[in-house]
Parts: C-alpha cells; sequence; structure tokens
C-alpha cells in the first residue's frame, strides 16, 4: 500500500501558537461551528497501525479543529498515549490535547509526561482527576511524611495549578464539566449539580481555559448546566469557552455499559427507540444516528444563547462511521478554502482503476477525465452498464448515467467522507470494524478492548469495593464472591460491572460448579446450533436469520490445577476438538496451536499458524455470515494484561501488609488464565463434561 496522502493542515507553515485551543477557537467567525475527536490508544499494534489510517481519513473528511488523546496512567498504557499523541500531532499535522490524570501518579511521573507533550509539540491539556486517591492507604505508619516540596495531587484543580505554576501559559488547560452532576456514590447528595459547582469554579479561577462536558444525552440536562455557568454570580463563567461531549451510539449493550460507567441519563423515549431494535446491530446504529443528530440540533439551539462559535466534541471509540453520518448530516464540517481544495487535488494520488467499456481502454491522454465516482479506486472489475433500470447489484453494474461522470480525485474530501461513511468497496474495507464487541472484537481494529480507553480500573470507589467484596482473607472467600455474582446477589465483579445475559440461565448451575472449584470464570456462552434470530433468549441481528455459538469458557485457576488441565487438553485426541489459550502473570504462554507438530509429513520445518475462533456467527438474507465475537492469541494477550492488572487493582484497595492484599497478590502471582473454546456446537455438553466429569 502506498503512503496516505497528507492532511490539508500540512499545506501551510504553521504557527505554534495557533495549536492552543481557544487561539483557534478565537479566529473562527462568529457564526462557525467546529467539531472535535477524541481517540484512546488501541491495545494491539495492529490497531494502532489502522487506527493512523482512519486518523488521516477522518480528519480530510470531517476537519476536526483539533482532536483528544485518552490518558493511561503509568506504565505502557500511558506511554502509547504519547505514542499516539506523536502521531496526531506530528506525522498527520492535528492540533492536540492530551488527556493527563494527575492522582494515584508520582510528581515526577507528571512532570515527564508534561515534557513529552512539549517536546511532541502538544500545546493543550485536559486536566483530570483519575480515579479516586489512594496514598494515604498505602503510606505505613513507618513511613517518612512527604517533603515540603513534594506536590500532592489529590483533585483535578491541583493539576491545574500545577501546569501553571511551571508552566505558564504555554498549556491551554482544560477541564471536565458534568452536566447531570459527577458520580460519587459515596457521598450523601450523590449526582448533584450544585455540589460541583464550588469545585468547577475554583478550576475556572486556577486558570482553565475551557470546560469539556462528560457525555451526555439529556439536552434538558445540559441547557441547565450552561445556564447555570452562564449566570454564575462571580461571573467566573461568562466568557469561558464550553463544549458539549457527545457519544455516537455504535450498539445497543454498549451504549447500556457507556451510560451505566459515565452515570450518563438516558431518557425514556430515547431508550424505547433503542429497544424497539436492540436485536439488529444495524437497525440500532441507524438508530443512533438519527438519535445523536437530533442531540445536536437541540444543543445547537441551547448554543446560539451565547455569541461566538459552537463547538461539539465527540467521543468516537475509534470508530468513523456514525460520526461521520452525524458531522455530514448536521451541517458541521467546514466549507473548504480555495487554496484548501487546491491542496487536495494537488496532492498525489494512488493509481486508480479505469471502467473498460464492452472491452475497450480508454486513451491515455482522456485518463483523468474517464475516472468514474463510482469506481473510485475500489472496482478493479468490470461493470456492465444497464439501461431502463437502477443498478441492481451496484458493484457489478452501473448506469450509463454514472458511467458518464467523471471521477474526482480519491482524496477529495467529498470521496474521504463518503468512504468514512461506508460507501463502495473502500467504504467496506474501511469500516470493515463497524459494529465492535469490546474484548471479543477483531483485535486488529482500532476499536478492540475497553470502550473507556483508560487502561485497567475497577470502575468503583474503594467504599463501594468494599461494601461489594468485604475483605477476603482465603481463597474460599474469592469463590463466594463468584458465585455469589453468578446468583444475582452481587451487582459486579472486579472484573465485570455488568450482570449476566439470560443466555446464561442455560449453564448457571454448571459455571457455579466450576466456579465452587475454584476455577473464576470472567466469560462464558453455551453452544447453539442453529436458532432464528428472533430467538427471545439468543436471537441477534436480522429478521429471518440463524444463530450459532459455540460453548466457551474463561476463567483463572490454581498453577497446580492448570498442570492437570494441560495434561487433559493436549491429550491426542483433543486436536481439532478444542482450541485453549493459556498464559500467568509473569507471561508464560501455551495454547492448542502450540502444540502443533514443529515438521510436517515431509520433514520441513512447520510454520505455526494463530488459530482464530469465531465462536458467534449468523446467517442472514442477503448478507455475508456475520461473526460478532472472535477469540484469537492477539486479543487473548492483550486482555490478559489487563486481567492480571485487576488483580492488583482490587489488592490496592485494602492496607498494605493487610491480609487480604497478601491473598490477592499471592492468588495473582500463581493463577493461570485460561480460555476454551468446544468446536462441537451440536453437542451443547461437551465443553461441560470435559471439564467437570
Amino acid at each position: 500500500m502506498g503512503e496516505s496522502p497528507p492532511s490539508l493542515q500540512l499545506g501551510s507553515p504553521r504557527d505554534p501558537a495557533m495549536d492552543r485551543i481557544t487561539d483557534k477557537v478565537a479566529a473562527l467567525p462568529a457564526d462557525a461551528s467546529f467539531v472535535s475527536l477524541e481517540f484512546f490508544p488501541p491495545k494491539t499494534a495492529m490497531g494502532f497501525s489502522n487506527l493512523r489510517d482512519r486518523l488521516d481519513r477522518m480528519s480530510r473528511a470531517l476537519r476536526p479543529l483539533f482532536v483528544n488523546v485518552t490518558w493511561g496512567a503509568g506504565g505502557s498504557t500511558a506511554q502509547k498515549s504519547l505514542e499516539l499523541a506523536e502521531i496526531c500531532q506530528r506525522e498527520l499535522g492535528l492540533t492536540t490535547c492530551l488527556h493527563l490524570t494527575c492522582t494515584n501518579m508520582s510528581r515526577n511521573l507528571i512532570d515527564k509526561a508534561l515534557d513529552d507533550a512539549k517536546a511532541l509539540g502538544v500545546r493543550n491539556i485536559l486536566a483530570l482527576r483519575g480515579d479516586p486517591p489512594r496514598r494515604a492507604e498505602y503510606r505505613d505508619a513507618n513511613d517518612p511524611d512527604p517533603g515540603d516540596d513534594d506536590d500532592e495531587f489529590v483533585w483535578a484543580v491541583d493539576l491545574v495549578r500545577y501546569i501553571k505554576k511551571h508552566h505558564g501559559d504555554y498549556f491551554c488547560i482544560g477541564v471536565a464539566g458534568y452536566p447531570e452532576g459527577h458520580a460519587d456514590e459515596s457521598h450523601p447528595l450523590g449526582q448533584n449539580l450544585e455540589r460541583d459547582l464550588p469545585w468547577l469554579v475554583e478550576k475556572a479561577q486556577a486558570g482553565a481555559d475551557f470546560i469539556m462536558t462528560q457525555l451526555f444525552f439529556d439536552v434538558a440536562a445540559y441547557d441547565a448546566f450552561e445556564k447555570t455557568l452562564r449566570e454564575y454570580p462571580s461571573g467566573v463563567f461568562k466568557d469561558i469557552l464550553i463544549i458539549p461531549g457527545l457519544m455516537p451510539i455504535q450498539g445497543y449493550q454498549m451504549i447500556k455499559r457507556t451510560a451505566k460507567l459515565s452515570h450518563a441519563k438516558v431518557p425514556e423515549p430515547l431508550m424505547a427507540r433503542l429497544d424497539a431494535v436492540k436485536g439488529d446491530d444495524e437497525r440500532v446504529k441507524a438508530v443512533g444516528v438519527d438519535i445523536l443528530s437530533e442531540l445536536v440540533e437541540q444543543v445547537k439551539e441551547v448554543k446560539s444563547r451565547t455569541p461566538g462559535p459552537q463547538g461539539f466534541h465527540f467521543y468516537t471509540l475509534n470508530l468513523e462511521k456514525a460520526v461521520s453520518f452525524i458531522v455530514e448530516r448536521t451541517g458541521l464540517i467546514p466549507p473548504s478554502t480555495p487554496e484548501e481544495e487546491t491542496l487536495e487535488i494537488g496532492n498525489p494520488i494512488p493509481e486508480i482503476a479505469v471502467m473498460h467499456v464492452n472491452g475497450s481502454t480508454p486513451d491515455d491522454s482522456f485518463h483523468g477525465i474517464t475516472r468514474r465516482k463510482s469506481s473510485v479506486a475500489s472496482d478493479p472489475r468490470n461493470r456492465v452498464i444497464v439501461l431502463g433500470r437502477p443498478a441492481s447489484y451496484p458493484d457489478y453494474e452501473a448506469t450509463a448515467l454514472e458511467a458518464s461522470i467523471p471521477a474526482e480525485p480519491v482524496n477529495t474530501r467529498a470521496n474521504t467522507l463518503a468512504i468514512s461513511e461506508g460507501e463502495g468497496v473502500l467504504g467496506r474495507e474501511a469500516t470493515w470494524d463497524d459494529f465492535p464487541n469490546g474484548r471479543w472484537g477483531d483485535a486488529r481494529s482500532p476499536a478492540y478492548g475497553q470502550i473507556d480507553g483508560y487502561g485497567v480500573s475497577l470502575h468503583v470507589t474503594v467504599a463501594q469495593a468494599l461494601q461489594l467484596w468485604g475483605t477476603p482473607k482465603v481463597s474460599e472467600d474469592i469463590n463466594r464472591i463468584f458465585i455469589r455474582h453468578l446468583k444475582g446477589e452481587l451487582s459486579a465483579i472486579p472484573w465485570s460491572e455488568e450482570g449476566f445475559n439470560a443466555e446464561t440461565d442455560a449453564i448457571r448451575e454448571t459455571l457455579i460448579r466450576l466456579n465452587s472449584k475454584g476455577w473464576w470464570s470472567l466469560a462464558s456462552q453455551p453452544a447453539v446450533n442453529g436458532l432464528r434470530s428472533n430467538d427471545p433468549t439468543f436471537g441477534w441481528g436480522p429478521q429471518n436469520g440463524f444463530v450459532f455459538q459455540k460453548a466457551f469458557v474463561e476463567f483463572f485457576l490454581p498453577s497446580a490445577d492448570w498442570k492437570v488441565l494441560e495434561a487433559k487438553l493436549t491429550r491426542p485426541e483433543m486436536k481439532d476438538t478444542i482450541c485453549f489459550y493459556a498464559t500467568n502473570v509473569a507471561g508464560d504462554f501455551v495454547s492448542s496451536d502450540s502444540n502443533q507438530p514443529t515438521v510436517n509429513s515431509e520433514g520441513r520445518p512447520h510454520v505455526r499458524e494463530a488459530s482464530t475462533n469465531a465462536v458467534t456467527w449468523g446467517v442472514f438474507p442477503g448478507k455475508e455470515i456475520v461473526t460478532p465475537t472472535i477469540i484469537e492469541e492477539v486479543s487473548f494477550r492483550a486482555w490478559s494484561e489487563e486481567a492480571f492488572g485487576i488483580w492488583g487493582e482490587w489488592a490496592k484497595v485494602y492496607g498494605k501488609g493487610s491480609d487480604s492484599e497478601k491473598l490477592l497478590e499471592n492468588i495473582c502471582r500463581d493463577a493461570w488464565l485460561v480460555n476454551i473454546i468446544h468446536h462441537d456446537f451440536v453437542d451443547g455438553e461437551a465443553l461441560w463434561d470435559l471439564l467437570l466429569k
């Protein structure tokens, strides 16, 4: 593949001062609109590579004023945030805003992150608190007190002050706003905007330059939020830039989970529209585009009360199709200047396939005007011109009118936008991962993994963790926590803040037996053989289809138990019957692929190919087979890092050196994480008999 054409922003020399978000907004006409887009660092190298291409495409199609890169506190996740910021700022020439959380991070780490941002040319920071601080819990009675010069980061305002103190006005600093109030279930008032206001006032007075809101779906709540700020008696918010945050609806379960984590209310009329189509991913996304487009128009009315440009921030989840439709439909894409259009057309473009009409080949001198919009470098095949009717199969047929229209260069904004919206072969290739399934999706997708992109977290406060899981002292206490979750007596475990789907009822008692052995299950599903897509328990997708599932289960177990189970799974008769992946916190890895012979039948070296397992698939009229749930080595490895990290996060809930912390740390060091898939989807008991009999 050739190199991607450069972004428009690279077409003229850049003034570094104009990379500050507030300066860029101030330079816009008073009646202008702008968009910003948020991305998180993908979990896999393939996802990173694909996100780079997606960023380039979206920057040219949607022309965001700036992009946000989320932050993962500490270690490799933080480094990935900086790598993504470098791609955005340096490679693609996009004004970049780097998120930075301050709690549970030392001053040295904060300094390094800010210095790295400066080195990359990043001039915008979104200052966030992050997880509730736990420093006091880790201070032993014998630990020395922190020095006078040791800055304490407890709240986001501490980070705002620190940046201003040490970097002056170099960085444009944003802070978070919560239209429905920040969720803190340990506080007696819960979510409450009035309770939040003093904190937001303090952040603005400390030097915050703009406010970016948490995602919301309740426009009335946002209306009240902005009105409250603009009319605040001290006038501290009168002129500050307020950017509303919106999240495109990418899937039914995804939006329910996101709303739960963010405590954003989805009004009942909107939820009813999604409930009506929840079994069909395509219809959910289409309804979601309608809903978000309506929200944008309603927010425009709210913003019209305040003079100046109107901005909208989109939490993309590293996906492009839905946000592209929304931004185009609501008229938020700024027009190109004549100079930019010249730059677009003047850029080198890939060789474009020419349509051969009745076997003829156009003369090279006419090559530039015979390229067709309907082909746009995406159709290597000839297409038949049809007369007197529309093209029934656009990939293979073209109308006479289409055949006569000269195509634009492939990298014009119109064509790039069409690709981002999934049109044509190039569009289908660009948006191939448009229906993500969290950690069960395709690891090549930029959207693969957890949806928030903030790295390992329990998603609950320390107080909530203690209330849910108590203070485990022995492994049997862990058994009971998992079993209570399976029985519906606990709303969450550290690895999942969600309840179970209805299909879990089919294997619930079996899972309880498994967990009673100290094999703690994180994910599972029963086998399904050709049920109709409208089945009330197992159905999904369009009508008149059929759905299938292979049984699988993923669980932690002690190393001694793993040795016994491994011997069973690697018996010769298990070959092509099951597939498994297993790893521990030290990084030791074993899989059924590892047991393939190293030489073939002719004595030549055998190159091991990692298996890919579609464990859920559907067959629907007029469609290719859809495989929304995939398990493979690269995704398992990426998830295992997070899964073991959660043991550490759970241990930090308890005092340093406590019995509970020691128990959880010891379990983490000893346990193996195993995922087993049984290929016999006809025999619903095959996997469970293998494990329990």
